[in-house]
């Protein structure tokens, strides 16, 4: 069953009213705790690979 742009378009239009968007106090919060998490998530990446590369550099005996 074959739809035409035209009734797609409405579809989408009622869909969007459809949607609870957040406030900009909900959307500030948001992106804070996002931030945070990368800080946070980088920072572990970071410890883990440093000792992951001193832990090989022991094993293989290189730098020495």
């Amino acid at each position: 069953m074959a739809t035409s742009p035209f009734k797609f378009l409405q579809e989408v239009r009622e869909e969007t009213r459809k949607v609870t968007w957040p406030s900009r106090k909900e959307t500030m919060i948001t992106t804070a705790m996002v931030f945070v998490m990368v800080a946070i998530s980088s920072i572990f990446f970071l410890v883990a690979d440093q000792i992951i590369r001193i832990a090989v550099t022991f094993v293989l005996g290189i730098g020495s």
